[in-house]
Order: structure tokens, then sequence, then C-alpha cells
């Protein structure tokens, strides 16, 4: 019988099912709404080992960003934000994670965006399944984080009136894979 870790998973690598998988972003605008974007081309895996351990690894295309409004997704692009010319690739390496047996998670890992590379602390929920009516095994992965952009090189800001930013430094990551162990 295979070894499985504290949530039952199955030792294997996962590979992203982009069908069923989400990468999203949400920042407050105007400090009184909520601005959301996301993620159409990104990629990613888990990894259990014999011993239980798990790491996971993800990258998002850049000018992949989809917004509801086609020009804020050009400027995305620029150098004010995300800079996709020079840096076309966002990447997350997990340093560490705690898998509780109620599935709950603590990821540490490395994100990089524009080049700079800085550790994250992420909180989620692993679930899994050993047989998904086809004869495979998922995992599904969600994680929440919040990251200062102004660290990462995305500085872009405009004022209003009052003084205030049009757009807040904090911005919240949310990550939903779905995942198959490879055969």
């Amino acid at each position: 019988m295979p070894a499985t870790t504290a949530v039952g998973i199955t030792p294997g690598t996962y590979s992203l099912d982009p069908i069923h998988s989400n990468v999203t972003f949400t920042v407050r605008h105007f400090g009184a709404g909520k601005f959301r974007g996301a993620f159409t081309d990104f990629d990613a895996s888990l990894v259990v080992s014999d011993d239980g351990e798990l790491s996971i690894t993800g990258s998002v295309k850049v000018p992949s960003v989809s917004v509801k409004e086609p020009k804020l997704a050009g400027h995305l692009q620029s150098p004010d934000f995300f800079d996709a010319e020079r840096y076309p690739e966002i990447t997350f390496k997990s340093t560490s994670i705690t898998a509780s047996p109620d599935g709950s998670l603590e990821v540490e890992g490395d994100l990089t965006l524009k080049g700079i590379t800085k550790p994250v602390q992420a909180q989620g929920e692993l679930t899994y399944t050993d047989d998904d009516g086809y004869g495979g095994q998922r995992a599904g992965v969600e994680l929440t984080t919040t990251i200062d952009r102004t660290e990462f090189g995305v500085n872009f800001n405009a004022q209003l009136p009052g003084g205030a930013a049009v757009a807040a430094n904090d911005v919240t990551l949310q990550i939903e894979f779905e995942l198959k162990k490879d055969a």
C-alpha cells in the first residue's frame, strides 16, 4: 500500500488541470471598492515525496493578465505595473509547507515579480480524492496571500484630490488549483 500524508494524498507529481484552476488578484481601488483581475495562462505542480513532504511551484505569463477594461490591461503590461516586455513571467517556489490533518495549509515560498524575489506566506487548503471517476487521483490547492506591491517594484499610483491613493499597496493573490497525479 502506498504511503500517504496527513491528508491522505498519495506520493507523486500532480500536474495542473488549467480548465479547473484560477489565479486572481484583488486591490482596493479609490479607497472604497475592490479592483479584480486574473491571469489566464499559468502552470503549477504539486510534488508529494515518499516521506510526505509537499512542494508547490507555479508560474503565470504576465501578458495573459485579464481585466474588464482592455485599455487598463495594456497599462498593466507597461513598466508602470508588470513590465511584461522585460519580465514576462511571475514565479513561485515553496520553501516550506505545513499540512494539517484537516487539510489546512501554511505555505512559505519565494515569489518573483518584476525580477524581484521576496519570501511570502500563504494560507489555504489541500483537498484530495483517490478516485476521480476516470481512474485518476486529484488534489486541490487553494491559497491566499497579501503582498505589498511596492516591495516588488510596482510603484505606480495617482493621488485623489483628498490625498488618498487611487490603488492600495496591498494586493491579495488567490490561487485555486486542481491537479491530476501523473501516471
